[in-house]
């Protein structure tokens, strides 16, 4: 569904792979609390199966498919969501690709594929969107506008054979404390959030020496979403990390 629903008064979100995981868990989300989205992902069916499923809460629901690692689709992805609502209170980045290998063997070309999706996309998206999103902090200074990042515990401690991984994550961490140094005065505020595994597609590889059921759940990390979501803009809240419980607190 495509419709121009400038001047709104429902709040609007932005959220990258929106397909599957984490980040469909968080549409999901967001629709149900009366946002209307832009959703993106590389896989155009899926989005399209979700913005339909989306649409039935009464949600307005843009699907755009983009992928991440193409700057191209990155910078269309934001003009396309000024152009459809011209406004942004939350940008959820959640698409994110990740390799396991050890440091001493991992492809280069693997390490630039996943700075190129989880730190230089973000930094290009939120450029992009910071002239939207300040005059909605400014149309709106009780709440102002959230950006939050999906990132990992790998960010903030490090794992074995994820060494490019979690420099991306911790990137990215650093990339909302920036954000949060440069606009926050103005209402724009950026939340890293920093899971350890959660049951995704992305944690499949894991599952034969982790069991699913201990992973953190998608819902788990919506919940915090929408939580910060509900702050004013006189809180910030640069970071989040979410363990696991038991004897691995600092580890995935």
């Amino acid at each position: 569904m495509s419709v121009r629903v400038t001047g709104s008064p429902r709040p609007v979100g932005l959220v990258t792979g929106a397909s599957r995981g984490i980040g469909l868990t968080i549409a999901r989300s967001l629709a149900a609390a009366g946002y209307d989205l832009t959703i993106s992902a590389r896989n155009a069916a899926g989005l399209a199966d979700v913005a339909a499923d989306l649409s039935t809460a009464g949600a307005v629901i843009r699907p755009h498919r983009a992928d991440m690692a193409v700057e191209q689709d990155v910078t269309d992805l934001a003009a396309a969501h000024v152009e459809a609502y011209d406004r942004l209170d939350v940008l959820v980045m959640s698409a994110g690709i990740g390799y396991a290998a050890p440091l001493d063997t991992a492809p280069l070309h693997r390490f630039d594929r996943q700075f190129a999706v989880n730190v230089r996309a973000p930094y290009v998206l939120v450029q992009a969107l910071l002239p939207v999103m300040r005059t909605t902090a400014r149309d709106h200074p009780a709440r102002g506008v959230k950006i939050i990042a999906l990132s990992s515990i790998t960010g903030v401690y490090a794992e074995p054979a994820l060494a490019a991984y979690g420099a991306t994550k911790a990137a990215l961490a650093s990339l909302c404390r920036s954000i949060n140094a440069e606009v926050s005065g103005a209402g724009v505020s950026a939340t890293a959030i920093c899971p350890g595994y959660v049951d995704t597609d992305m944690t499949a590889w894991m599952r034969e020496q982790l069991d699913p059921t201990s992973m953190i759940a998608t819902a788990d990390i919506a919940e915090l979403v929408m939580s910060v979501t509900r702050l004013s803009a006189h809180a910030v809240v640069p970071e989040i990390v979410v363990t696991r419980p038991g004897e691995q607190l600092h580890r995935a």
